[in-house]
């Protein structure tokens, strides 16, 4: 069954061939303390590359980012791959979304035919070893200079925008909280996540304050991890082992701002267009979306993005949240793995959304597994990741096939 054949769903271009992700896999994760990253990026691409059926010499094209002076030539040399086609785009959390799409169109254009994407990190190890420290710098050149020496760090960039959301539609800080406890009540269905224990709106209003209005609990855990996907032209996908593919059926990306006297409306997330090019792309409309996998490095990236995504109106975010909508039972079932508030969160997350997204899809996702009341597996999902700080966005609508 392809793409053309699931109702509603619009085929691509005509002349371009379907592209479906044919494996997904995650390294180790949470707390790794004795793997380099190139270990978990090898870990992580063999296990995608099983699940998928398929020899990793069939693999000719490549995407990495994060690792390495020359990610993808790096990363290639050690998995001993030498693609015809690399992409070492780099846009923070957005990065695989991103990437997703750059492969899925040099797929479908007949630039390569079986497309690794794969990510591994040791960013907790790496604190408590002593390698690096918690604060992430991005630097002080360029554009940044001018921000720099006032002391913005990215969760102050972050607690900026969700201050200033609250300010012009009420949002409150109880309903940015709600969010952070339905992830993890997601999460505690999954065995693979770092935190499952249930928490409560007042857990999180009394966690430790971090940047105002966040708390500890507003913000994603750090930890260790890898993961891998694995997209490939449809004549593949006949020999590959997944019975049911999930075909990409849209994507878009969007850059926003960097300094953030550069970003118009603090409210409005990049998302609002990655969003709507994904959609109209893939000729599908947010209500028919079974669930969604959105970057959540803190509280208020959810909210906003499901704004930003359609699922609600501007400024209706908080309402929304507050019901249990994102919970497995809920309407819109979100970050169905506990995200990266409570599953695991390695650094530029936005692989892990393509990794559940597909694993949902596919009926492979355990105890967690979302159906209908008739039992029915999910028809349509949507990933979209973040960067920077609401610098970059890219989203891409997946369906079962």
């Amino acid at each position: 069954m392809t793409a053309a054949a699931v109702p509603g769903i619009r085929r691509g271009r005509a002349g371009r061939r379907e592209v479906a992700v044919v494996g997904v896999a995650l390294a180790d994760c949470g707390r790794v303390d004795d793997a380099t990253p190139y270990a978990l990026h090898a870990q992580a691409a063999r296990r995608a590359l099983a699940d998928a059926g398929l020899e990793h010499t069939v693999v000719d094209g490549l995407a990495s980012a994060g690792l390495g002076t020359l990610a993808p030539v790096e990363v290639g040399e050690y998995l001993g791959l030498r693609p015809t086609w690399v992409d070492s785009t780099s846009v923070g959390g957005a990065t695989w979304e991103v990437m997703a799409a750059h492969a899925a169109d040099a797929i479908a254009a007949g630039h390569a035919n079986v497309v690794l994407l794969v990510y591994g990190s040791t960013a907790r190890a790496d604190i408590r070893a002593g390698r690096r420290t918690g604060t992430l710098s991005f630097g002080a050149r360029g554009p940044l200079q001018y921000e720099v020496p006032y002391g913005h760090t990215l969760i102050a960039k972050y607690a900026m925008a969700a201050r200033r959301h609250m300010h012009q539609y009420g949002t409150t800080l109880e309903q940015l909280a709600s969010v952070a406890v339905q992830a993890r009540a997601n999460a505690a269905a999954n065995p693979e996540a770092m935190f499952r224990t249930p928490i409560t709106v007042d857990d999180v209003l009394s966690s430790a304050p971090i940047a105002d209005p966040f708390t500890k609990l507003h913000c994603c855990v750090r930890s260790d991890g890898g993961a891998a996907v694995v997209l490939a032209a449809e004549e593949y996908v006949r020999d590959c082992r997944p019975a049911t593919p999930a075909w990409v059926l849209g994507t878009g990306e969007h850059v926003s701002h960097t300094t953030m006297s550069e970003w118009p409306d603090f409210t409005v997330s990049p998302a609002a267009v990655s969003g709507r090019l994904a959609f109209e792309r893939a000729g599908v409309r947010p209500s028919e979306i079974d669930f969604a996998e959105i970057y959540d490095a803190f509280t208020y990236m959810t909210l906003v993005t499901l704004e930003d995504l359609g699922f609600c109106a501007k400024g209706e975010g908080g309402p929304f949240v507050e019901k249990n909508r994102l919970t497995l039972t809920g309407d819109l079932p979100v970050n169905t793995d506990g995200g990266g508030l409570s599953a695991q969160h390695p650094g530029m997350r936005g692989l892990f959304l393509l990794v559940e997204a597909v694993r949902q899809l596919r009926g492979e996702a355990g105890e967690r597994q979302l159906r209908s009341p008739g039992g029915d597996l999910p028809r349509l999902a949507v990933a979209s990741g973040t960067g920077g700080w609401f610098c970059s966005s890219g989203t891409v609508v997946l369906g079962r096939g």
